[in-house]
């Protein structure tokens, strides 16, 4: 989709710590992320979830209640929380919670996950993941609209079961972002009336005939193409290419070597994995790189993780103040 005009550029925060490190230094330098970004004039925050990480991961939806007091503006979102997982009445008591701490910020990305051992520990069986996500959809938005909602779930009864707290005007909602891979998931977004998050992996031309895969599925379903394209990727800023791409084969390569899309990709070398997964460069490399990515793709939201498990914060922070000096103002407003 050529000739978008513009993309809300998010940063993506990495929320979680090496066992045993200080809790509250960690915290600190989350909020001077946070606040470094929205004055350096990024959009939106957004934060992973996950159980039983092998780091000290900071659940998202406390976290997101603290961002809410600690910034003013940007939008705040999940990217993506394990929704299968959590009871839909339970969690749509939080989000309204939080959205109306944030002031009506707040963005719901929401996945069906892909650890076994998540669904084991909370004894649902991890066959039922993509079936409890299509339920669970549905009833989070109707209960997030101020609707009515009765029926026999998998997870309870509802009896005219209602959430009155509310934080925006009659009939808005939070938006719904819908994590997926394949085309069976891309599918389920289009249907579920969902934008769809997309995941880093893959170069220009492999997004691109997703993206196009996806608005025809919308079509197919019956679902407006007017709403929210973001795309999640990883980014490595610094004063020279060569510095930049010294960070990822340090920082980003370690903690992907976890990633199932990384280790089915091995017969590739790591500068080309590293390009598949990120975008690499200094600011000028960045800033043309990101305005491809919007104008082929068509993206209202861009998500930027900057930081990866191990890589020093004062590093992040002059990440962040590249791309808010150096990089944003090259992008169309």
């Amino acid at each position: 989709m050529e000739g978008a005009l513009g993309v809300k550029i998010g940063l993506f925060l990495s929320a979680q710590f090496e066992p045993g490190a200080p809790v509250q230094e960690n915290l600190r330098d989350l909020i001077d992320q946070a606040r470094l970004a929205e004055d350096s004039g990024f959009g939106a925050l957004f934060l992973g979830h996950h159980y039983l990480a092998h780091s000290a991961f900071l659940q998202p939806l406390p976290l997101l209640g603290y961002l809410a007091a600690a910034t003013r503006r940007l939008e705040l979102g999940l990217g993506v929380y394990l929704a299968p997982l959590a009871n839909p009445l339970a969690l749509a008591e939080d989000l309204a919670t939080l959205d109306a701490l944030s002031g009506g910020r707040l963005i719901l990305g929401f996945g069906s996950g892909y650890r076994a051992r998540e669904f084991e520990a909370f004894g649902i069986p991890y066959e039922d993941r993509f079936k409890r996500l299509e339920q669970t959809v549905p009833v989070v938005r109707q209960l997030l609209a101020g609707a009515a909602v009765s029926g026999e779930f998998p997870f309870g009864r509802l009896d005219e079961a209602r959430v009155h707290l509310r934080a925006r005007p009659p009939g808005e909602t939070p938006d719904i972002w819908l994590g997926a891979f394949g085309e069976i998931g891309l599918k389920r977004a289009a249907r579920l009336g969902c934008s769809w998050l997309a995941p880093p992996d893959g170069d220009i031309d492999e997004q691109a005939a997703r993206f196009e895969q996806f608005r025809q599925f919308l079509a197919d379903a019956g679902a407006p193409l007017d709403r929210a394209y973001p795309l999640l990727r990883e980014a490595v800023v610094a004063e020279t290419e060569a510095a930049a791409r010294a960070i990822a084969r340090e920082h980003m390569a370690r903690q992907y070597r976890q990633y199932r899309q990384w280790q089915a990709a091995q017969n590739a070398s790591l500068d080309d994995l590293i390009d598949r997964f990120a975008i690499v460069g200094d600011p000028d490399q960045v800033a043309a790189k990101i305005r491809g990515l919007t104008e082929r793709l068509g993206l209202t939201h861009l998500l930027l993780r900057v930081q990866w498990s191990g890589m020093p914060h004062a590093d992040a922070m002059t990440a962040i103040r590249l791309i808010g000096d150096r990089v944003l103002p090259q992008l169309p407003a």
